[in-house]
């Protein structure tokens, strides 16, 4: 059996892996020069950078992943628990840690309010019930209608998803002090949401972050694609990269080939792990589109983002290997980012630095430290080197005020990437930088189907799909498209 997967992001390299253990025939085709789609890698002046993700969260997840191969990421990367987790700076110059010592954490949460650790406590264990009893469950799942969302065990526990209320309400019942509602709230981010918009199910991700703990795997982001991508060549899938799709040919109702800027591959079954509006409206004809232009225009995208890679030339000991910057008026600048008609390049934002140098011996040469600044941005917004420049020159100032040293007169290497790159590079709609916000209407059964409703042998998989955005997600995402695809060959043998 022929299977082609159009684009190489941690969704196209899992299924490639998983098709090719199955014993298909993988073929691999990536308009970039390279695996890892938006975990990209860009190296300068013996610097290196993960283009996208920079978290490792959920190792439970990867666990399940590798075990589908006999393996476990320890087999390719040395994992290392971050301690501090991350650090956060305020808008009144007191800064934080958020300790992997979860005790630490709670004699924190004590020093912003009365009875903060206790609240937090009994947070973490809310949140940690419904991560193991309930969302486990629904993650590894497909949903094509209603009920197989209300169904069985998640039925009988759907008052505990809380899912009419918002995650910022729910944190505002339980916490008073802007320090301990900033910190649990967040988190939100990695999901591509605004707290006022998210299910209150979502305060899951402080128990992933708090006590399950944020990883790096040394080689960063990037080994883990590495690693995924080696095991789909172990398996015999191919891969061909520089090469775009242009379009996917159905006949009869079953895509019969995609074709490209080089050649034409023939194919029994077709999944696409590219941009998936960009793969509707672009590369199928009207009559096979499972969602039309309307319905792209009818959802919430995540944001986009402004990215600042810097080489600097010395090491910053103020910086953590994971920092968020968390300004005072951080909800109002979220309907810059979530709110079409407020939509704006900030002046004073909340932002994340990220310095993998801290931990990754491959990051920098020594000595230096490798810099990833990163700000939210709306999407479809104007996108020139002027508003670029005049975010870096406010960024910078900010940063460098709050960590008291200069760090301009150390930069050695500068690349910036925002919109138009998101949109160019990974055909991005919107130029989005992560695919669909998971507000109520865009979880679970109402995210973009896994499997076209117009083509039998054509599906998606990736940050749009059940359960959405993330690396852990999209791993997911493959394992239940490989699994439907397995079933639906079974079906037809059957037959």
């Amino acid at each position: 059996m022929e299977a082609i997967i159009v684009g190489s992001g941690f969704g196209g390299l899992s299924a490639a892996a998983l098709l090719a253990k199955k014993d298909f025939s993988v073929t691999v085709i990536e308009k970039n020069e390279g695996p890892g789609g938006r975990a990209s890698v860009y190296s300068e002046g013996g610097f290196t950078f993960d283009m996208g993700p920079s978290w490792y969260l959920m190792p439970d997840i990867f666990q399940s992943f590798f075990e589908e191969f006999g393996k476990k990421p320890e087999d390719f990367f040395e994992l290392k628990r971050l301690d501090p987790s991350y650090k956060v700076f305020f808008d009144n110059e007191k800064t934080v840690s958020i300790s992997a010592d979860i005790e630490k954490n709670y004699e924190l949460f004590d020093s912003f309010e009365e009875r903060g650790a206790e609240k937090l406590r009994d947070y973490l264990e809310s949140a940690g019930k419904l991560y193991e009893s309930v969302v486990k469950k629904m993650l590894y799942r497909d949903y094509r209608s209603i009920l197989d969302l209300l169904n069985g065990k998640l039925l009988l526990q759907g008052l505990r998803l809380n899912i009419l209320e918002s995650l910022e309400h729910f944190v505002s019942r339980r916490f008073e002090s802007e320090e301990a509602r900033k910190i649990l709230q967040y988190s939100i981010g990695f999901l591509g949401s605004a707290p006022q918009n998210t299910p209150s199910m979502y305060h899951i991700m402080s128990h992933i972050d708090m006590t399950m703990g944020v990883f790096y795997p040394e080689g960063g982001i990037r080994r883990v694609a590495a690693s995924i991508y080696e095991l789909a060549l172990a398996h015999g899938a191919r891969f061909h990269f520089n090469e775009e799709v242009k379009r996917i040919e159905v006949t009869d109702g079953r895509a019969i080939s995609v074709i490209t800027d080089k050649n034409i591959y023939e194919a029994d079954a077709v999944v696409v792990n590219a941009d998936y509006p960009h793969s509707e409206l672009e590369l199928l004809d009207k009559p096979h589109r499972t969602y039309d232009e309307d319905y792209w225009k009818s959802r919430v995208p995540a944001p986009s983002a402004f990215v600042a890679y810097l080489g600097v030339d010395r090491v910053f000991d103020s910086l953590e290997h994971h920092n968020l910057f968390l300004e005072k008026d951080w909800a109002e600048k979220f309907q810059q980012v979530f709110d079409p008609e407020k939509a704006a390049w900030p002046e004073k934002p909340s932002y994340y630095v990220n310095v993998p140098s801290r931990t990754d011996t491959t990051a920098a040469p020594e000595g230096s430290d490798t810099l990833f600044i990163l700000v939210p941005l709306a999407p479809g917004m104007e996108d020139t080197p002027e508003l670029r420049e005049r975010l870096y020159s406010n960024i910078m100032d900010d940063l460098e005020e709050k960590i008291g040293e200069n760090i301009r007169e150390h930069v050695v290497v500068k690349r910036i990437f925002a919109i138009n790159d998101f949109r160019e590079r990974y055909n991005a709609y919107r130029g989005t930088a992560l695919g669909l916000s998971h507000t109520l209407r865009q979880t679970a059964l109402w995210r973009p189907s896994h499997k076209s409703r117009k083509v039998k042998n054509l599906y998606y998989t990736g940050q749009y799909t059940h359960p959405g955005i993330g690396v852990p997600m999209t791993l997911i995402s493959s394992q239940i498209v490989c699994r439907e695809i397995q079933d639906e060959l079974e079906d037809i043998k059957a037959k």
